[in-house]
């Protein structure tokens, strides 16, 4: 999934130019392009499928020229996770009825490569013959508020798979104290593993309107109308994400508890504590950055030639294309307002 707008990272990420198609991290390699890097093991390229939206569809194919171009699906507009995962699931269905499918977002960062593709092959191997679905929980290291949690259940047999008890929306401080504490609760990474049949079942169940509009939209697949009935009927689906959809009616839910150094990279905070910092704090991405007298900051000039900064404490800096924002990290949340007024 790769139709986001990344609006908090602003100025870094922008609508033109959001963050899954950018090297937040100043490895050389976008976040869609890491998220590929690190799935190559579980299948083979002519096997992913990009959703994202009709503005991007260059930059998929300029930063990913190596996935077949018929696998890059265009959303006519942002209708939120249940439409995007359903017009994948639907078109890969009719050339492959029995596909096994790992569902992900574009712009998470993961640590530990080796123990992800664990993980999701033992999820793959879990869903292939079973009309199972499994959303990867990852145990949570604090008492985070910016992510929703699973509760985890009963532990099946002779496996890391536990039933989900429920899903929970982000939590204020207090509660997620709570969930760190009673030990079964799991951050929601948004990554979802299941067959085919399962899911295109599910959403018939659970949301016959939006199977309906799939239905409609599946006749015309791989056909010269699919891209005129693609633009007739995608923008009319109900725009729901999969875990109203499906995730919380589905009686045959499980999570797989892992560990894998995950990080959705939600917010400039998230990234400044994932990236190396000096002895006072400070991470900075970019070819010539000098801090002087400054603290707990954190700041991403990849465009600018120099950058010096004297005097603060625990604030963002960011330059790109032009746009310039120094802001406190504490102050963060109010990104998106600041950058859209």
């Amino acid at each position: 999934m790769a139709g986001g707008i990344g609006s908090r990272f602003w100025p870094m990420s922008t609508p033109e130019y959001p963050k899954q198609f950018i090297d937040v991290m100043g490895i050389g390699r976008s976040l869609i392009q890491l998220a590929v890097d690190r799935l190559t093991e579980v299948a083979p390229i002519s096997n992913f499928w990009v959703v994202t939206g009709e503005r991007y569809v260059d930059i998929v194919q300029q930063q990913l020229p190596e996935i077949p171009s018929q696998n890059i699906l265009a959303e006519p507009e942002p209708r939120n996770t249940a439409p995007c995962i359903s017009y994948a699931c639907w078109k890969i269905k009719k050339h492959f009825p029995n596909a096994n499918i790992v569902v992900t977002p574009s712009d998470a960062l993961v640590v530990n490569t080796i123990e992800y593709q664990r993980v999701i092959k033992e999820a793959l191997a879990f869903t292939e013959d079973s009309d199972n679905i499994v959303t990867i929980g990852i145990k949570p290291s604090r008492p985070e508020t910016g992510y929703g949690y699973i509760a985890s259940g009963k532990q099946l047999a002779d496996s890391q798979i536990c039933k989900v008890e429920s899903f929970k929306e982000k939590p204020d401080l207090d509660t997620a104290n709570q969930y760190l504490a009673a030990g079964n609760y799991l951050w929601n990474a948004g990554i979802f593993v299941w067959n085919v049949n399962t899911i295109t079942n599910s959403i018939s169940k659970f949301t016959p309107d939006l199977a309906e509009k799939m239905n409609r939209m599946s006749a015309d697949f791989y056909t010269e109308r699919e891209q005129d009935t693609l633009g007739c009927v995608f923008p009319t689906c109900e725009k729901i994400s999969i875990d109203y959809a499906v995730m919380e009616k589905s009686a045959n839910i499980y999570t797989l508890p892992a560990e894998f150094g995950w990080s959705d990279l939600g917010s400039w905070g998230s990234l400044h504590s994932l990236l190396q910092t000096d002895e006072t704090g400070n991470a900075t991405v970019g070819e010539d950055i000098k801090l002087h007298d400054s603290h707990n900051c954190i700041v991403h000039a990849q465009d600018a030639k120099q950058v010096v900064v004297q005097g603060l404490d625990g604030y963002i800096v960011s330059l790109r294309d032009g746009r310039l924002l120094v802001c406190a990290l504490d102050h963060e949340q109010m990104i998106k307002e600041y950058s859209q007024k």
